[in-house]
């Protein structure tokens, strides 16, 4: 009897955490041949590792005025805490500030304050001395930052920031219903640090996640995760206040975005487009069926490290791998410093380091 019971309960949890899930069909474009721009290699296997003393979670990483590199992470499948840690060139590694919480989205400022993405409060700026501001919460229209995910300081100074929900707060599940849902939530915003307030530039995304301005200043890109995509939109010029599609139909799941010195941009993916994934976006009823089972049964993200160099509008250069996932497993950000590329990851306990060709 009480196995009985046992069953019963538990086909009414799985019930009850399917019907939980409210998703709508979407039909992913057929993803491309890796080939030309994205031909597959093996050259992020040269990649160095920079360990972070058990910590996990590196999502985004900052180089400091003093030449150090910053970044948040979190104990292993914990992302309700954290801390921002500083990290010699070396591997020393100190803590910077003890946020109990998760930083996503790091930038510094020209006043060498780290303006964070933070998963507990917001948009928030932590000064050298370590010491936590909160700068914004809400947009203007009320709605919580409750995943706000990267950053970027435009030369005046203004912050663009994304955010991928203002529904839901952080974790694997929560990311898991976001991508399955495949729901418009959060958005692209400005924060304008002199009169201190919130703009909406784009009102909704699909998992809104890295954020690069141009090396001019006249547009902003924004990684929509969920989509395969990255958009641009405009602040200056013909176009201003219009959002149009960057870079369509990519090979991975995008997310972090940085923009290189001679303007041209890094693309981080999670991982590579899964066959499943796609075949699965337009069955409602399957999506809300795989989303109930319990978490040992769900496909499990696959270990697969790549890059991408895209040109200042859009075109891919080319892309960089580790197939096997061993020495990469992801890249959700990428910071380039001194001739490497410093690697991040929301589930890696390490910084990879890799060294540019000459």
């Amino acid at each position: 009897m009480k196995n009985i019971t046992r069953l019963f309960g538990l086909t009414l949890l799985l019930i009850l955490q399917a019907c939980s899930l409210q998703p709508v069909a979407w039909t992913p474009p057929v993803k491309p041949a890796l080939t030309g721009a994205y031909s597959e290699n093996n050259l992020l296997a040269n990649s160095e590792w920079i360990n972070l003393e058990g910590y996990v979670g590196p999502e985004d990483i900052a180089v400091g005025p003093d030449n150090y590199l910053y970044t948040s992470v979190h104990p292993s499948n914990d992302f309700s805490t954290g801390k921002v840690l500083k990290v010699s060139m070396t591997g020393q590694i100190s803590t910077f500030c003890e946020t109990d919480s998760w930083l996503a989205g790091l930038h510094f400022d020209t006043s060498g304050n780290l303006i964070g993405c933070d998963s507990k409060r917001g948009l928030v700026q932590i000064d050298p001395a370590g010491q936590l501001t909160v700068l914004a919460s809400k947009d203007e229209n009320g709605n919580t930052f409750k995943i706000p995910n990267d950053v970027d300081i435009a030369k005046d100074g203004q912050i663009y920031f994304s955010c991928t929900s203002t529904k839901y707060n952080f974790s694997t599940k929560t990311a898991r219903r976001i991508i399955l849902e495949a729901k418009p939530d959060g958005g692209l915003y400005r924060y304008n640090i002199e009169t201190k307030t919130v703009e909406t530039l784009i009102d909704s995304s699909f998992f809104g996640n890295g954020v690069a301005l141009s090396q001019d200043d006249a547009f902003v890109l924004m990684v929509d995760l969920t989509k395969y995509r990255v958009l641009r939109h405009w602040l200056v010029g013909e176009k201003e206040g219009t959002t149009e599609i960057f870079i369509d139909n990519l090979p991975g799941l995008p997310n972090g975005i940085s923009r290189r010195a001679d303007g041209s941009f890094w693309l981080g993916f999670t991982t590579r487009r899964s066959d499943a994934l796609d075949k699965l976006q337009p069955k409602v009823g399957l999506k809300k069926f795989v989303f109930g089972l319990p978490k040992w049964m769900q496909p499990k993200q696959e270990q697969f490290g790549m890059i991408m160099h895209l040109s200042a509008t859009g075109e891919p250069i080319k892309t960089y791998y580790d197939p096997t996932g061993k020495i990469v497993s992801e890249a959700a950000s990428i910071e380039e410093h001194d001739g490497y590329l410093y690697l991040g990851g929301d589930l890696i306990d390490h910084i990879n380091r890799y060294k540019l060709p000459e």
